[in-house]
């Protein structure tokens, strides 16, 4: 059997809430980061809300000389990473710079730094164009800042699958660990709330264009019409389970299953694979559907694509067979760092005994019949849970958490 994979620090960015447990705390309150955008002005623009990172200053938390080098996506994961490793006990000299690697998930990249110095280029020349715009704009800049800064010499790597990549960037980290490396840095950051940014998220066409907070991002509710885009996300130093119990660290749980398909081409009438990737993770985790305490969805707030998850949910565990919710609908969707962030509130829900609710929806469309947590948090005394990712162009991941044997 492959050695487990577990969790031993954590590293959180998030519209409510700056630190894993302010998060968490914030989290069981349902308590909602999403509000009008702050950061510019977007009167012009036909969708105005979003779930920003607010009191996050960079050099607060990062060296200042990276400040300048860095668009707020890096800035976030730069910082996530230090707190990830501090939590996780990990020293620089734990191991030798080669047994430490990290793979990220990227959405968008810096889309803010390139919004910046393509203005330089147009309306000044190309000699105001910073030299790092060479690398701060690119996907793998999270994965290559993290590498430098902390000096991992190890695998690195970075997925890019939209929602779904952050679910498969943990995966390969896993992969890793399991071929020996003993440390692994994963997750995602996304922060491409510029006009650059929310105009490329415009055109996708899947935003709600509601001014009002508590009515924009309704996944799986009959009146839903689109999602809320967020910023930030959630690194985790992931280990060989066994080396981590050697050393005496903490683990906030192991990533037990996962698996990932791709949905045909749309019009072909062959139906979306959601449904196997829940069938495979939890074949990956040597259970049935009955170990499953709860799920996090996706939550897509648009009426197809819920319907579609739904309906693999259905197929999977019955008609209102778990409970079923999505706390993202407190944060927007955060791209390539909202599942990371999933499985931080899966890991702490596992640890506390409870479900997070699904906010500013009243009860699923009665159609989907699936059990959708809304109102406060519930109770759960079960130990494993499940956490979905769809991404834009036909990505699913699914992936199976499990609470700590000692807990």
């Amino acid at each position: 059997m492959s050695a487990a994979t577990v969790v031993t620090g954590i590293g959180v960015l998030a519209p409510n809430g700056i630190g894993a447990e302010e998060f968490w705390a914030a989290t069981l309150r349902a308590e909602s980061g999403i509000g009008r955008i702050t950061r510019f002005e977007p009167a012009s623009y036909p969708s105005r809300l979003a779930g920003e990172v607010t009191g996050f200053s960079a050099r607060d938390h990062i060296p200042s000389r990276l400040v300048p080098q860095t668009d707020r996506t890096t800035q976030f994961a730069l910082t996530g990473s230090e707190w990830a490793l501090r939590d996780s006990g990990l020293s620089a000299d734990s191991l030798p710079a080669d047994e430490r690697g990290v793979v990220t998930a990227s959405a968008s990249g810096g889309f803010e730094f390139g919004q910046r110095e393509l203005g330089h280029l147009w309306g000044k020349d190309p000699r105001h164009v910073s030299a790092y715009m060479s690398f701060a704009w690119f996907y793998a800049v999270n994965s290559g800042q993290i590498s430098i800064r902390h000096d991992l010499r190890g695998p690195t790597g970075v997925l890019v699958t939209d929602q779904a990549g952050g679910l498969d960037a943990v995966a390969q980290a896993r992969r890793r660990i399991r071929k020996g490396t003993p440390v692994m840095l994963s997750g995602g950051m996304d922060a491409s709330l510029c006009p650059y940014g929310l105009a490329a998220q415009i055109s996708a066409g899947m935003l709600s264009e509601s001014d009002d907070p508590a009515r924009a991002y309704r996944p799986f509710d009959p009146a839903a019409d689109g999602h809320v885009p967020g910023e930030g996300g959630a690194i985790l130093t992931l280990e060989d389970g066994e080396r981590a119990r050697a050393r005496g660290a903490r683990s906030h749980g192991e990533i037990s299953g996962y698996a990932a398909t791709f949905d045909p081409r749309p019009g072909s009438g062959r139906p979306a694979n959601l449904d196997r990737a829940i069938r495979g993770a939890l074949a990956d985790a040597g259970l049935t559907p009955r170990d499953i305490a709860f799920v996090l969805a996706d939550g897509a707030g648009e009426p197809e694509p819920d319907r579609a998850e739904a309906r693999a949910l259905t197929d999977v565990f019955g008609p209102r067979g778990v409970p079923v919710t999505v706390p993202k609908s407190m944060t927007g969707r955060l791209y390539a760092g909202a599942v990371p962030l999933d499985l931080v509130t899966a890991l702490f829900a596992l640890r506390d005994g409870v479900v997070p609710p699904t906010v500013h929806v009243d009860g699923p469309d009665p159609a989907y019949d699936i059990d959708l947590v809304t109102g406060s948090a519930g109770p759960s005394a079960e130990t494993r849970a499940l956490v979905l990712a769809r991404g834009r162009g036909g990505f699913n991941s699914a992936m199976v958490v499990r609470r700590p044997s000692a807990a």
